[in-house]
């Protein structure tokens, strides 16, 4: 792992895989993304967080214990696992340290252990560092580039702030108050007012309030993984009185919550401790981060009251992504940090249904998708003319790696015409910011129409469609309709597959079957359903481009073809 960004990089000669490890106080964590060098959009291909809490060590010792040390040694080796199976460069991987390795009296025994042990070098952040990096991340994921934004990262062992505009630091800071190092000191100890009274002290001799005073802000924006499991609980109606069920009729919630819902959480939490009961709900919601979310909590309503602040807007992006656009930038000509903005719109609403896992698969389904694509469009452009009645181009693209995102947003209401809630969700919710009524009615048709019944030209719901537009719209449905099969079916590894066309016609060779043992045959059990669903869809895919397409998991000899 490179411990700087990379100047540059042939982008020819790159998969345009990077990824960012950050070792944070509480826990690591680990982020891959495939990036687009044209377009500077990025997506999240896979990510694996580990629990190492490093700071639990630093109030008590000043350093990193050794049982901490080979827990952060344990957790970097599963890191380079994951890399090495995805193929991620080392020049195109960075790796940094946060709060408690900054703060460790140790640093350099821990450093070079890490260093021995992997061959890793760490980038130990500065805390005003870290501030612009998470500041940098936040903008990959809303689209605030114009404004002036104060956000609030919420860590183990330190909080940053950041109060930016256009991409530039107005002021940076990082106080010594983390979740970690609050719980060991204070609620372990069942001392929640000394904590809010240590809090605030800490931010009024810091002169943080004068410097906001100054500065002033329009929006706030929380990052941390602490605000995001906050706003979690304020939108699942953790405390019964925000419960509504009616909530999607009535506009879900875009990734806020207020001053007021903040203080009936911290009350709820805090009316928990003591009580079985409740902690086991607690715990059950929060999971690994429940030692910590009291702390957290109460330490974000002080900075409410403090700075005066009545709602807080969450990113789902923080200093990984950060981290990302910085070496993509350093990677690719003319790379734009506002690039994002209108991509992280689409990310956004997919991560608000979408969980964990599901993101991961949603992901693949676009890369699939764009696999095919890219082949479809070089083979239409091959040659002495235009093979379809329509030339594709990087917007189109875009189209479709949303519509794969999205296609299956509408789960929550269960499986039934799931693909119809997903449509209404999009067409309905006015969270596409930055598309115009045309592109989100194509995003959102493109979700419609991605299973059952395919679509005609003169389908009613293309009414108000150029000629161009319908014909263009008919070729991703074929692309998008075979992508989301397969990914359903066939757990693959996406960075190995290959779209080819010969006299034969079509080929898509995908990568290795992953996650399910082979039977003795050889031959994945799961194929053998691949190959019913789709059938169907290789049939429309032959109408549609007039060619047939061989569908070839790599690790079986099996394969599904019209």
């Amino acid at each position: 792992m490179a411990a700087k960004p990379p100047n540059t990089i042939n982008p020819s000669a790159s998969n345009n895989l990077f990824a960012a490890g950050d070792m944070g106080t509480n826990s690591f964590k680990l982020l891959i993304v495939r990036a687009d060098p044209t377009t500077g959009r990025f997506l999240a291909l896979d990510s694996l967080k580990e629990p190492v809490v490093l700071g639990r060590d630093i109030p008590s010792t000043a350093g990193i214990s050794t049982a901490s040390q080979l827990r952060a040694v344990a957790a970097l080796r599963k890191f380079q696992q994951l890399l090495l199976s995805y193929d991620v460069s080392p020049v195109q991987t960075r790796l940094v340290a946060t709060s408690a390795v900054r703060e460790a009296a140790n640093q350099l025994e821990f450093l070079t252990l890490i260093r021995q042990s992997l061959g890793l070098e760490v980038d130990v952040l500065s805390g005003e560092e870290e501030a612009r990096l998470t500041y940098i991340g936040v903008l990959q994921f809303h689209p605030v580039f114009n404004k002036t934004i104060l956000n609030v990262d919420i860590g183990g062992g330190s909080t940053e702030f950041v109060i930016g505009k256009e991409g530039e630091v107005i002021f940076g800071a990082s106080l010594k108050l983390g979740h970690v190092t609050l719980t060991e000191e204070f609620v372990k100890n069942n001392e929640i007012s000394k904590m809010r009274d240590h809090i605030q002290r800490v931010i009024q001799q810091s002169g943080f309030i004068e410097k906001v005073a100054e500065h002033g802000f329009e929006v706030v924006i929380g990052s941390s993984g602490t605000i995001r499991a906050i706003e979690k609980a304020v939108f699942n109606g953790y405390c019964q009185s925000l419960m509504d069920n009616g909530w999607f009729f009535q506009g879900f919630r875009d990734w806020r919550f207020s001053r007021r819902e903040l203080g009936d959480l911290v009350g709820k939490l805090c009316g928990e401790e003591g009580r079985m009961g409740e902690r086991v709900r607690r715990e059950k919601f929060f999971k690994g981060r429940s030692e910590f979310i009291v702390a957290g909590s109460v330490l974000l309503e002080e900075i409410f009251g403090m700075l005066k602040i009545e709602e807080m807007e969450v990113s789902g992006y923080s200093l990984g992504e950060g981290v990302v656009a910085e070496q993509l930038a350093g990677s690719f000509d003319a790379y734009d940090l506002n690039a994002n903005a209108r991509w992280g719109s689409v990310v956004r609403l997919a991560a608000r249904f979408n969980k964990k896992k599901m993101m991961k698969s949603v992901a693949l389904c676009a890369g699939i998708a764009k696999e095919m694509f890219e082949g479809l469009r070089k083979w239409n452009e091959s040659g002495d003319q235009v093979k379809l009645a329509v030339s594709l181009d990087d917007k189109d693209l875009e189209y479709l790696e949303a519509a794969c995102l999205l296609h299956n947003i509408g789960l929550f209401t269960g499986k039934k015409g799931y693909h119809k809630q997903s449509y209404h969700i999009i067409m309905n919710g006015d969270q596409l910011h930055g598309y115009d009524s045309e592109e989100v009615k194509i995003i959102a048709l493109l979700v419609r129409h991605h299973r059952k019944k395919f679509p005609k030209l003169d389908h009613h719901s293309m009414q108000g469609f150029t000629k161009e537009v319908k014909q263009k719209f008919i070729v991703l449905c074929a692309i998008i309709r075979v992508s989301a099969i397969v990914q359903h079916y066939l757990p693959i590894n996406g960075q190995n597959m290959e779209f080819s066309h010969s006299y034969e016609g079509f080929k898509l060779v995908l990568g290795q079957i992953i996650d399910h043992p082979l039977v003795p045959s050889n031959v994945h059990p799961i194929v053998k359903d691949l190959g019913t669903e789709l059938s169907k869809e290789l049939e429309h895919f032959r109408v549609v481009f007039q060619q047939k397409l061989l569908v070839v998991p790599s690790s079986t000899s099996k394969s599904s073809e019209r």
